[in-house]
């Protein structure tokens, strides 16, 4: 499915940077915000640019009406081959997009913030599982869909959910498909904080600004160390953190760090 000329991408897709926020929302409440190829390329793009952008220190994702995203939208072809399916046709697609959508997060260099706002299923539950930290309102759900459609989870859900929660647990949610409440998820580590409808947003707003504000470059190498600390051995995570500790006192943000706890005041950081 690609967008109308009544539906652009912009429509799709808002996006606008607020306080140096850029905040992503998905637009098709209609499907419960299912994505379409033409979106998920928007996303990873939006995604790019905001690791890119010095005026950027934080993202906010996020979905408008009952839900965050429910995944491909499969009546719109949601990049599925069409016609004689021919070997590896299928992986290609699945490396080229639901896979390249969470590797967007995951490598985005600036603090993903992910407030579900209602139903997250199947690869939109990825998506936000993918986010660094995760708000969801009272009514969120979170469903390992797949199974219910005889699908493999895609969008790197195997290799999220038992990082997140173990192994044990991630196979009784891909292997029933049972709806997960916001107040199981956050039992269970998925969610950071459960917090009414009403005030989704105004959290997000204040956990955003917050990172915003905070030491940027310090933030994304820390998110670098701790997303690959999950596939590391020790030695392997001890050099990467040696590293990343002479780069990050290379930065202005770390001198200014120093030089405010040397000084006894709050510290004003500028994101370099």
């Amino acid at each position: 499915m690609t967008s109308s000329p009544e539906e652009s991408i912009e429509s799709l897709i808002l996006h606008t940077t607020d306080n140096q926020v850029s905040w992503i929302t998905l637009n098709r409440p209609e499907t419960l915000n299912a994505i379409t190829p033409d979106q998920r390329e928007h996303l990873i793009q939006l995604f790019s640019d905001a690791s890119a952008d010095p005026a950027v220190r934080a993202v906010v994702l996020t979905g408008t009406g009952r839900g965050f995203c429910t995944g491909a939208d499969l009546r719109g072809g949601g990049g599925q081959p069409t016609g004689e399916r021919i070997a590896g046709d299928v992986a290609r697609v699945i490396r080229q997009g639901a896979q390249r959508l969470i590797a967007s997060v995951l490598d985005c260099e600036k603090p993903v913030i992910a407030a579900v706002n209602g139903t997250a299923a199947g690869l939109g539950a990825h998506l936000a599982l993918a986010c660094d930290l995760v708000l969801a309102a009272e009514q969120a759900r979170f469903i390992e869909v797949f199974v219910r459609r005889a699908l493999v989870p895609d969008g790197g859900g195997a290799y999220l959910l038992p990082r997140l929660i173990g192994p044990q647990r991630a196979k009784e949610l891909m292997f029933f498909g049972d709806a997960l409440t916001a107040p199981d998820a956050e039992r269970l580590g998925l969610v950071n904080r459960v917090v009414p409808a009403e005030d989704l947003h105004k959290t997000a707003r204040e956990w955003a600004e917050r990172l915003a504000t905070g030491p940027t470059r310090t933030l994304a190498l820390t998110k670098q160390l701790i997303n690959a600390s999950l596939d590391s051995d020790r030695a392997s995570a001890f050099a990467a953190e040696a590293t990343a500790q002479e780069i990050n006192m290379g930065t202005a943000d770390a001198r200014e760090g120093v030089a405010s706890f040397v000084e006894r005041r709050s510290p004003r950081y500028g994101g370099s």
